[in-house]
């Protein structure tokens, strides 16, 4: 399609740095068309305020402020959580977010009979790449247009220079321009003086930190709390029943508190290229210490060692933006089986960054003491163990004999 017929465009919309100048830039190379900007609200709270205002000032015919919190907890969060999803250690903040916003972008670009989707991520990261997957699982034969990829400007200070020359107004500078990503489960920091791997993150400078505090400057008493799971999804936070959507709240509230959640990191990029990233996830962390806490009391060794080998793939493919793929569907099938006992209570003690283990029950305990306590029992027969070790070390013994059987010849 060129750009004389694309009258209409759906753009991801921030307000941040990089969309706030995308639609002057539309305006300016795609003949005037009509941009249609689209927010999707993940949890980033005081990142929504002044946006509709912001977005028509600089050009755009409306905004879209669209709810997606109770979806992003549902279909994202906790299924990565019940899967044990890491990806290098990273708790994949930002890739959790994309698969529901991108989709929302096409449904809405359908709805409004438009000519195409406007995202801003840049030609480096992996967001291009887990908008556009989702974008074509569900508007397939959808324009997309990354201006990243398209444009002269070179840098994030090209970048202000262009917004002060349209009068695109910003809450950033040159000084505190740091790359950031929030939403209710994380927030992302990037570039500046973390580009520089020796350099140490600041997280005891005023403002650095928006979700919790330094371990330093947590309380110098430990919190605890206690976390109640039905088939693998909190239900209860103390002892009060709560959606999970409140508990993760509740636990970026005490997490950030007690310093819990900062992961500073090397991590390997879809598109090739290692980068650095300093990741603030205070209830993300907690919440998936506590599932796997529980795991470990109620899920059998074969399933759990299985389940652990494909939480790699799990998180690759969140990572890599293939949410709305076949092998995703296939593994969150297998998932769900192994939750069906996942039920229980957990204890934790959270003091000054660490998350320490302080007692877990369950009706679905496969752990049982008196099997296997160092004490007298009535349960257990240690002779049996002898017969044991000889089949299970049989082909041990036969390979011995053939070797020295051969080597002596």
């Amino acid at each position: 399609m060129s750009e004389k017929k694309i009258k209409k465009i759906v753009l991801a919309y921030s307000g941040g740095l990089d969309t706030s100048i995308i639609i002057p830039w539309l305006k300016e190379n795609y003949d005037d068309p009509e941009i249609i900007a689209v927010s999707g609200n993940v949890g980033q709270a005081d990142e929504l305020e002044g946006l509709e205002e912001k977005a028509i000032k600089t050009g755009a015919s409306k905004l879209y402020v669209e709810d997606l919190t109770e979806e992003f907890v549902e279909e994202l969060i906790i299924p990565a959580v019940q899967a044990g999803a890491k990806y290098e250690e990273y708790l994949l903040g930002t890739a959790l977010a994309r698969p529901i916003i991108g989709k929302r972008l096409a449904e809405i670009a359908i709805a409004e009979g438009a000519d195409a989707i406007c995202h801003g991520c840049t030609g480096k990261g992996n967001d291009q790449v887990r908008f556009e997957m989702a974008i074509k699982a569900f508007a397939p034969g959808m324009k997309i247009i990354a201006p990243w990829r398209e444009w002269d400007i070179k840098s994030r200070e090209e970048e202000i220079e262009y917004a002060e020359a349209h009068n695109v107004p910003l809450k950033i500078n040159r000084e505190t321009n740091y790359s950031k990503d929030k939403n209710m489960w994380h927030l992302s920091h990037e570039g500046l003086d973390l580009e520089d791997a020796g350099n140490e993150p600041l997280y005891e400078k005023e403002g650095f930190l928006e979700m919790g505090v330094s371990p330093l400057q947590a309380p110098d008493a430990p919190t605890y709390i206690t976390l109640e799971f039905e088939k693998g999804k909190p239900v209860a936070y103390n002892g009060e029943k709560m959606s999970a959507k409140e508990i993760i709240l509740k636990l970026n509230e005490v997490g950030g508190a007690n310093g819990i959640g900062l992961l500073d990191i090397i991590e390997n990029r879809l598109v090739g290229m290692k980068c650095r990233g300093v990741y603030e996830t205070p209830g993300g962390e907690i919440l998936y210490f506590a599932h796997n806490y529980l795991e470990t009391m109620c899920q059998d060794k074969a399933v759990m060692h299985k389940k652990q080998e494909l939480a790699i793939t799990f998180a690759d493919l969140l990572y890599n933006g293939q949410w709305y793929t076949p092998l995703r569907e296939a593994l969150s099938a297998f998932v769900e089986k192994t939750q069906e006992h996942i039920t229980g209570k957990v204890r934790l003690k959270l003091y000054k960054g660490n998350i320490i283990k302080a007692g877990v029950w369950s009706d679905w305990s496969l752990y049982s003491e008196e099997i296997a306590t160092f004490g007298e029992d009535e349960v257990y027969d240690q002779k049996d163990s002898a017969g044991f070790i000889n089949l299970w070390g049989l082909p041990v013994t036969v390979q011995a004999q053939v070797n020295a059987k051969n080597t002596n010849k």
